[in-house]
């Protein structure tokens, strides 16, 4: 730089050798070159997954380094898998995550916007704005976007189904099982509604539905289980039974199987009798154990999984078997927690605290077959005890790759009813709203003035790629429908949005497209948030 020639005794830290051309570069391009690179990887990013957005929206295939093969549609997911070396790229993996914990659907606009904004951005720089002036400006307008979105909702009354049925319906009908959403949005309302009391209630915790995959038959066959159900199979050995009515269920984290030492030891047995005595005594101890366990009156036995040791062995199941108890292993640990909450009924850790005050009721526990490959699925109904109030939603798909997209599809409508109960009001959908923000941030703007103003029309203008890139997924003309729906929100019709099933610019409220209001605010302020800190970001420096 020029004023280092001029006085050559002062040191100049600003000087940064940059990899590619080795030449020295004054501090502010190179902020500018470190911007630019940052903003290029994430728009790489947003255009990844842009096609997959809307009802019209591409599927990805995503295949892992062992050959798994994932199909998927939801921008969470798609992001999650890819292997991002990019620091800037992972900050819009990290978004998309972010996104579906808080608003659950919504992941892949969340992305496009970010990328659009910072295509903004982008031309802003050119033009010599300051990074900080286009930061300070973006977070008014998003600000300003989150009044205008609220003054768009309508609220929503979580009695009513109808309503959360039909956003239900709009997050499922952009997904690979968009022709099963009549079956499915029901499943996912009914399983909230289950869980919540909807008077009273500000959040729903997801962990109280259990989705259970289980492969075979069609998607048609899902269905919302008012009780438990698990995919372990009954262990049968010798004949046990494998329907108990008026059931009462004990749930253990011992072994019913003869002690070992805890050092490996190597016992020799040398005669015959000695043998007969080792037996005789795991026989004593197991039918001892089994006795103890009859003696409470339980009849259903779920055994933890064991890695030390057998959890149950032939003889014990005999001996159960014989006492008529039902057996169910392999229970996972992490399934326990749910399973006590549901049953009611509390996890024993040894024989002694094994209690009849542990047990749950239940009317009828039963085994039911699917079919030969499939194995079988064990049924709890009638339950007792749900204070916990959880339920069990059964999926089925006939191949993996969907039976993964339908938990995840279902999930998405779950979360998307969750979003409704935290922020009780509906917005349209089919790009409505961000066209209408972007109306209304035009207008604001020129009241502005100065550069404020410049930087915010840029925003307005962003917001306007979700419609376009809805348009262009769905096959329509891009500039035309935009243009049209851009007149029809200056008309003052709140609700326009893009009908994709007609190609078309209409009322959404009418349609019944629509998505709770978390989602659309969420978006816009968690997009603006990353596009904030990648702008302020004008040196990346690598340690060793």
């Amino acid at each position: 730089s020029s004023d280092q020639k001029e006085r050559p005794g002062v040191l100049s830290f600003t000087v940064a050798m940059t990899a590619e051309t080795g030449k020295q570069k004054a501090n502010d391009e190179k902020g500018q070159d470190v911007r630019l690179s940052n903003i290029l990887a994430a728009k790489a990013v947003s255009d990844t997954v842009r096609t997959s957005l809307g009802p019209k929206g591409m599927d990805k295939m995503i295949q892992e380094p062992k050959g798994e093969v994932l199909i998927s549609n939801d921008g969470a997911t798609i992001l999650s898998k890819l292997k991002l070396q990019h620091p800037t790229a992972k900050m819009m993996a990290e978004l998309s995550k972010a996104q579906d914990i808080e608003a659950g659907d919504g992941t892949t606009s969340v992305v496009v916007i970010a990328g659009a904004l910072l295509g903004a951005a982008e031309r802003l720089l050119k033009k010599g704005i300051h990074p900080q002036t286009i930061t300070e400006a973006f977070l008014q307008a998003a600000h300003k976007a989150e009044e205008v979105l609220d003054a768009v909702a309508q609220p929503v009354d979580l009695a009513d189904r109808e309503h959360l049925l039909q956003a239900a319906i709009t997050s499922l009908n952009s997904k690979v099982v968009s022709q099963e959403s009549e079956t499915l949005a029901p499943i996912a309302v009914d399983a909230v509604l289950k869980v919540t009391d909807p008077k009273t209630a500000a959040n729903v915790d997801l962990n109280d539905i259990r989705l259970v995959k289980k492969l075979g038959a069609t998607t048609d066959d899902t269905e919302l289980v008012d009780g438990l159900v698990l995919t372990q199979k009954v262990s049968r050995v010798a004949g046990g039974p494998s329907r108990i009515q008026d059931a009462k269920i004990g749930l253990i984290q011992f072994c019913l199987s003869a002690p070992k030492t805890d050092m490996e030891s190597n016992i020799q047995v040398r005669d015959y009798a000695q043998m007969d005595r080792l037996l005789r005594e795991e026989r004593t101890l197991l039918a001892k154990m089994v006795k103890q366990i009859a003696k409470t009156g339980c009849n259903v036995l779920l055994v933890q999984k064991s890695i030390l040791r057998d959890a149950v062995t032939d003889l014990s199941l005999d001996f159960c078997a014989k006492a008529k108890i039902m057996v169910v292993k392999d229970i996972e640990r992490e399934d326990i927690e749910f399973i006590s909450k549901i049953l009611g009924v509390e996890a024993a850790a040894t024989l002694d605290t094994f209690t009849t005050e542990k047990l749950a009721k239940a009317d009828l526990v039963m085994e039911e077959k699917l079919g030969s490959e499939l194995g079988s699925i064990v049924r709890f109904t009638g339950l007792q005890s749900s204070k916990g109030g959880c339920v069990s939603v059964l999926v089925r798909a006939s191949n993996q790759m969907l039976l993964d997209e339908t938990e995840r599809s279902i999930h998405d409508a779950l979360c998307v009813v969750r979003s409704l109960v935290k922020k009780k009001a509906l917005i349209a959908g089919g790009a409505a709203p961000e066209m209408e923000v972007a109306q209304k941030l035009d207008a604001w703007a020129r009241t502005i003035g100065g550069i404020t103003q410049v930087c915010i029309e840029h925003y307005a203008e962003a917001l306007e790629l979700v419609p376009y890139t809805l348009a262009e997924n769905a096959g329509m003309q891009p500039v035309e429908i935009v243009t049209q729906l851009r007149a029809a929100h200056a008309k003052g019709e709140k609700s326009a949005g893009i009908n994709v099933k007609k190609g078309c610019i209409s009322d959404m409220f009418q349609e019944n497209v629509v998505q709770p209001l978390l989602v659309s605010t969420s978006a816009i302020n968690m997009a603006t948030e990353t596009v904030r800190m990648i702008l302020k970001i004008d040196d990346i420096v690598l340690t060793r």
